[in-house]
């Protein structure tokens, strides 16, 4: 992929490839482990305005079920009610409410968070790494993001002592234009 794209370019309306994103986390276990996983299911889209960022916006829904730590003890556990809740919130859901524009292919993404039915505030730092053009012509732009939340924000006790508050999330989007 290249950067050479020009931001004004970009505006379109994208669906994310789900084959290339990768959602991720990370949190601190046991004062000297960090445990690191992934949700497998994932969609979403975006309206992206390259000649004004502020205009953009992005919707995203992740699998709770998908939960995936290569532990299958543990994934249980994290959709189970003290964690997830996957079964009465299978969706966990992010709607953007601004983005800006703070360098020259960086962003800060803000929006509301939806876990176990509670949403909160949620700001995601993003990076365009790379655009390309597919074989029939199509642009793909890929992005790289994080962000740090507070678990409890959310209702997502369990595990006191054992798992920090603190988690990381960490995004590889790549997302097609459709228009």
């Amino acid at each position: 992929m290249t950067t050479a794209t020009a931001l004004g370019e970009l505006t379109g309306d994208y669906v994310l490839d789900t084959a290339r994103t990768r959602i991720g986390f990370a949190a601190r276990a046991a004062l000297v482990s960090t445990v690191r996983g992934r949700f497998d299911a994932c969609e979403g889209s975006a309206r992206l305005d390259g000649g004004s960022p502020s205009r953009s916006t992005v919707r995203l829904t992740i699998r709770a079920g998908s939960v995936q730590t290569r532990n299958a003890k543990r994934d249980g556990h994290l959709r189970g009610g003290d964690f997830l809740d996957a079964e009465s919130h299978p969706d966990l859901t992010f709607t953007s409410t601004r983005v800006e524009q703070t360098g020259g292919t960086r962003f800060r993404v803000t929006g509301d968070l939806t876990v176990r039915g509670v949403t909160g505030p949620v700001t995601v730092d993003f990076e365009l790494t790379g655009t390309d053009r597919g074989p029939q012509g199509a642009l793909w732009a890929a992005f790289t993001g994080r962000a740090a939340l507070d678990r409890h924000d959310w209702g997502v006790s369990g595990a006191r002592g054992m798992v920090g508050r603190k988690v990381l999330l960490e995004f590889e989007v790549t997302a097609l234009r459709r228009s």
